[in-house]
């Protein structure tokens, strides 16, 4: 299935660390960074993914929102200026930093996969229309599982760390999750019309916690379905 609504807006973090620093920067991303950006009001959840094919950057993390407003907004606002030191630590350690916010313009498919295939596509080649259709092909493909659009706003996607890359362009990435490692580089690799894909594995996802309300009501047994 296609989202037809509002589209989504998506924060895309895409980069490397020193191996020195590996273990403090997965520690910091996995017991702090991530749960401080699903509190953010309007942040949907977020992935971790790593590399599984040697390229230059070992580390992706996909934060999504309701829209894109949630990174006009004042809440996100607050919490980019107001970083912690560990966060600040960790920024100066990353290396090769591209970070992107925009719209997820295209997302079609069911559900998220554990392998993840992404490509550049220049803003000269992106055709929504065209690539709806060559989506809807590649998810009949046995092993694929979802296709997005990430559409880049430049103006968002201010950079991060010592060492980062230039603000981004006006691009968009292409991502193709599936089940099947090969099957989702090769998908991604067809629709790029070249090899310069880079492939990914999930690490964990990342969603807000519920309200204390609905947790207590969760774990509550209601008295009516209690055996007598």
């Amino acid at each position: 299935m296609t989202r037809l609504s509002v589209p989504h807006g998506q924060l895309c973090v895409w980069t490397d660390v020193d191996a020195e620093h590996e273990a403090d920067f997965n520690a910091w991303y996995d017991r702090e960074h991530m749960q401080e950006r699903v509190a953010i009001p309007g942040f949907t959840h977020a992935r971790r993914f790593r590399a599984t094919d040697g390229g230059p950057r070992k580390y992706l993390a996909l934060y999504v929102t309701d829209t894109l407003d949630v990174f006009r907004g004042d809440a996100y606002r607050r919490a980019f200026a107001q970083q912690t030191a560990w966060s600040l630590a960790n920024f100066e350690r990353m290396t090769g930093t591209q970070r992107r916010v925009g719209e997820l313009t295209i997302e079609a498919g069911d559900g998220e996969g554990a392998q993840l295939a992404l490509f550049v596509l220049p803003a000269q080649r992106i055709d929504v229309r065209r690539l709806r259709e060559r989506f809807d092909a590649a998810l009949r493909e046995p092993g694929i599982h979802a296709a997005r659009l990430f559409c880049t706003v430049p103006e968002l996607s201010a950079p991060i760390g010592a060492d980062a890359c230039a603000r981004a362009d006006a691009d968009a990435l292409v991502l193709i999750e599936g089940s099947d490692a090969a099957a989702t580089r090769r998908v991604a690799a067809a629709l790029a019309g070249h090899d310069d894909v880079r492939t990914f594995g999930l690490l964990w996802r990342a969603a807000p916690s519920p309200p204390a309300a609905c947790r207590d009501a969760q774990a509550t047994p209601d008295a009516a379905a209690l055996p007598a």
